[in-house]
């Protein structure tokens, strides 16, 4: 990845950090105009942002997280500094004879905070794929596979738009919505020969699909009332799920009235 393209998904990163902390902000500081202002200045951004690195860097199917979380763990060196004159001249495993186990020797045992219950080589095994699935190259899209990115880019634009139009309560935006994103999947869909990251982020999306349940105006009509009935009696017939689906029950009418939990 060149420098500019990793500015640019630096700064996407940036904003879907911060973008439910943006909306409440605002919301609470300007009301509800600057709210809704701020969603599409923020919608607006990452639209840009994507539709960037998709046309003209050629980054392909859109992660998200658009940067991995960096895992510390496995970050971590095989031999800390230290370790590396103590167990020089020293095998650093030892193999039985009878099982063919492999155990680390003692005088290449780490310290406690960088210690991980693994064998070498299945850590050096682990860093190596990682390292691989990390600098994969994407997948190169075809026409009908850059229009399906485009639209699933562009699907909270149309859906904003749609909403200032017809209005919250209109069915319209949820379904022209819905038909966005499975649209969008079925053209991803032809292509072959993904990296694993890309799989996974084509599962995600599949499987945010069922968003559109908690998405109003469905919510409001159809589903509310049945979760909410469920969730009751989860908690007054099962013995101790109720600490779990109580709360939930608090938490759901706040989770949904904000956009970038719900729509974002």
């Amino acid at each position: 990845q060149s420098l500019p393209q990793q500015k640019l998904l630096t700064w996407l990163s940036v904003l879907e950090c911060v973008e439910v902390f943006a909306e409440m902000g605002t919301a609470r500081v300007w009301g509800e105009m600057g709210r809704w202002t701020i969603i599409v200045l923020i919608q607006l951004a990452k639209a840009i942002l994507r539709l960037l690195l998709l046309l003209w860097y050629k980054a392909g199917i859109q992660m998200s997280p658009p940067i991995v979380p960096l895992n510390r763990e496995k970050q971590q060196p095989l031999h800390p500094q230290g370790m590396e004159d103590n167990s020089s001249g020293k095998d650093q495993t030892y193999v039985g004879k009878r099982s063919s186990r492999v155990v680390r020797s003692l005088h290449s045992t780490p310290s406690l905070q960088s210690r991980h219950w693994g064998s070498p080589q299945q850590r050096e095994e682990s860093q190596s794929r990682r390292a691989e699935e990390m600098n994969q190259p994407p997948t190169p899209l075809g026409l009908q596979e850059t229009i399906a990115e485009s639209l699933y880019i562009t699907r909270p634009l149309l859906h904003l738009l749609s909403l200032g139009v017809w209005g919250q309560r209109s069915w319209k935006p949820w379904l022209l919505s819905a038909v966005l994103d499975i649209s969008s999947l079925s053209l991803l869909s032809d292509l072959k020969d993904l990296n694993r990251r890309e799989r996974a982020e084509l599962r995600r999306r599949t499987i945010l699909l069922l968003y559109y349940l908690l998405r109003s105006p469905f919510y409001d009509r159809y589903s509310e009332g049945r979760i909410l009935l469920l969730l009751r009696l989860l908690a007054d017939y099962v013995p101790g799920v109720g600490f779990i689906t109580r709360p939930l029950m608090d938490y759901l009418p706040a989770w949904q009235k904000i956009y970038f939990y719900n729509w974002g």
